[in-house]
């Protein structure tokens, strides 16, 4: 196997930090949301946490095996439900507009695509995480739980899809890989 650049080194160890945080974080965020009266909305933080774990899995698993640091700029602390949507909104809307696709550039430019695919898979399942995040604050604001369809999420890839999973993922073409959140 080909040496990982060390550019590509960190970015997997950043990326595997920074989806690490944001699993935990959003197990908080579905605690407080449950507390809060929007059950909803915490099974939705729950679906996309285990999301995230899958990001991180995969990050952790194409980095070479060494030791390294990682440093994440992630949102942190806990607030209300509409608070937390946000600071969810605000973390997938960075690793969409900024960090993937720098580190999708970069893994591509050098030639290394497990990394490419990795964080093309996790680039691709934060749009929609970011647009669920939107949908559901829009009506939290409104003092209401949204109305969310059984939620599946891809445990290759994190695709995440509200109602019925699709046959083949359309992220990582994987067939009956999908986790229901009820």
């Amino acid at each position: 196997m080909r040496e990982v650049s060390e550019m590509t080194k960190s970015h997997l160890r950043n990326a595997f930090s920074g989806e690490s945080q944001a699993n935990m974080r959003y197990q908080i965020y579905s605690e407080v949301a449950e507390n809060e009266g929007f059950p909803n909305v915490a099974r939705l933080f729950g679906a996309i946490s285990y999301a995230e774990r899958v990001h991180a899995t995969n990050h952790l698993r194409r980095s070479p095996e060494e030791a390294g640091t990682a440093v994440a700029e992630s949102p942190y602390g806990v607030g209300d439900t509409v608070d937390n949507l946000q600071k969810g909104i605000d973390g997938e809307t960075f690793e969409i507009e900024e960090m993937y696709p720098t580190y999708l550039e970069v893994a591509k430019f050098q030639d290394e695509g497990a990394a490419a695919k990795t964080f093309e898979w996790a680039l691709e399942a934060e749009k929609t995480h970011a647009k669920m995040y939107k949908e559901a604050k829009k009506v939290v604001e409104k003092g209401e739980d949204p109305d969310i369809g059984d939620l599946q999420v891809c445990s290759v890839c994190g695709h995440t899809v509200e109602g019925e999973a699709p046959e083949v993922c359309p992220i990582c073409d994987t067939k009956d890989n999908y986790v229901t959140f009820e």
